[in-house]
């Protein structure tokens, strides 16, 4: 577990979006002096402001500090050799013919949209399900900073992932790891080789740069590419793979997503509208 401490553990969890501190201090200070009848309690407060822009910014560049480092350590293993490098189709070549094992560590929301025939799924993150005083949080900063726009999780690292690999695995197999991006199938080989296993292959891209119908046997209500899509994002049409799928099925595909933004914004329109009747009829209460 020694190399568990190294990971970007938060970085690689969930799609955080930049926090950084971008208020200024001066003009904060100049407004402090320029204002003497603020109360104590007003100080107060906006020195907690302050300390947690601080924080976060701390945060955040501890995040890419760590993530850099991950990422050089993960470059060193392909570079030296101690992981191969495979594409989806040479995977599923593998996979096909040879009969070499598939580990798919990707979480439960993306596995249960679609998966690869005849492979075992053991997930480094899976999705979080505690209701805890420290999970909550944590979930609502998720939510917030993008998770209801993608549709990502909160995630958390599986403490029993290299038992259950064992259980399954010898450290002599021949191991096809892969994921729906290529990054946590990368964290997932950097366990694994520092637990002996030494005949690693790292499916580069992921899931997400193969193309089915050649490369890999698929199962599922869903297609391989749209596994790790989710949220408004694929509710409206607007990810990548949509548009790609799009470019290929033509107009009907999109008019379905050009009648559901069309529908967003007439129920935004009815909120706005009923909003503002509501606000007429309690101003005319208090009127009378």
């Amino acid at each position: 577990m020694e190399a568990l401490s190294l990971l970007p553990i938060n970085t690689l969890t969930n799609n955080h979006i930049s926090l950084t501190a971008s208020s200024n201090y001066a003009p904060l200070s100049s407004s402090l002096q320029l204002n003497p009848s603020l109360t104590s309690r007003t100080l107060t407060l906006r020195k907690r402001v302050v300390r947690v822009q601080a924080e976060s910014e701390d945060y955040e560049l501890k995040q890419m500090r760590d993530m850099a480092a991950a990422r050089k350590r993960w470059e060193a293993l392909i570079r030296d050799g101690k992981v191969k490098v495979l594409t989806p189709r040479e995977a599923g070549y593998a996979v096909q013919l040879s009969g070499k094992p598939l580990l798919d560590v990707r979480p439960s929301n993306e596995r249960n949209k679609a998966w690869v025939r005849a492979s075992t799924w053991i997930p480094i993150f899976d999705v979080d399900n505690k209701l805890d005083f420290g999970t909550v949080p944590r979930k609502v900063t998720n939510f917030v900073m993008g998770g209801w726009w993608s549709g990502m999780p909160t995630l958390s690292y599986d403490s029993q992932f290299l038992t259950k690999v064992a259980e399954k695995f010898p450290k002599d197999s021949e191991l096809i790891v892969a994921c729906q991006k290529g990054l946590r199938s990368l964290a997932a080989c950097e366990l694994l080789y520092n637990a002996g296993y030494k005949n690693l292959f790292w499916v580069q891209g992921g899931f997400e740069a193969a193309e089915e119908e050649q490369d890999l046997i698929v199962e599922g209500p869903s297609p391989l590419k749209f596994a790790g899509i989710g949220g408004v994002s694929e509710f409206l049409g607007w990810t990548d793979q949509q548009r790609a799928a799009a470019a290929k099925e033509g107009w009907g595909y999109r008019l379905v997503f050009s009648a559901r933004l069309i529908g967003v914004f007439l129920f935004a329109d009815v909120l706005y509208i009923g909003a503002q009747q509501i606000g007429r009829y309690l101003q005319d209460i208090r009127t009378h």
